[in-house]
């Protein structure tokens, strides 16, 4: 499933996190574990990924990971407002759990991988991906707009969440 390439992207972002001593979490929902997947791939991944969590659905995401109903009500589930609750409530989760008192990195993604789904003004292709630093308060955020089938748009969206992670991780000192 995951190309050569995808295995390289992940295998630079376990080395980045374990260099600069970054535990990494997903939250994710489009793409249904994929990151978790290729990041799990990389033998000895488990020294900085701990894991993550799949909430494709709105109860999912507030039950798990702490996305405020008013959030998904107003903006939606696709929407950069959802991805950031998702990236906090990862890290919420982690260091709640997992008794974490160092540097969090973790990565949401929530978008329409269609065939259905999209909108108009929201339509299938269209992902929000998140990345939140603990305790560094570093936030990114993006709005995709892929293309292509299900299955590309969610391989997309997985290249997309790492090459995130690499962005970030590349900037800590």
């Amino acid at each position: 499933m995951f190309t050569d390439d995808d295995i390289a992207l992940a295998e630079e972002v376990i080395a980045l996190a374990r260099e600069k001593s970054v535990t990494l979490i997903t939250a994710e929902s489009c793409t249904g574990g994929l990151i978790a997947a290729v990041l799990t791939e990389i033998p000895g991944a488990s020294d900085v990924f701990v894991g993550g969590q799949v909430s494709y659905a709105n109860e999912a995401k507030q039950a798990w990971l702490g996305v405020e109903p008013t959030l998904l009500s107003t903006h939606g589930a696709v929407s950069e407002p959802v991805a950031m609750a998702m990236a906090k409530g990862a890290v919420v989760q982690a260091c709640a759990a997992l008794g974490y008192n160092a540097q969090v990195l973790s990565v949401a993604v929530t978008g329409i991988a269609g065939p259905g789904g999209g909108s108009e003004e929201k339509p299938v292709g269209t992902v929000h991906i998140a990345a939140l630093h603990y305790p560094i308060g570093s936030v990114m955020h993006e709005k995709c707009a892929f293309s292509g089938d299900r299955r590309q748009i969610r391989l997309d969206t997985t290249r997309a969440a790492l090459g995130m992670l690499r962005q970030r991780l590349s900037a800590v000192s």
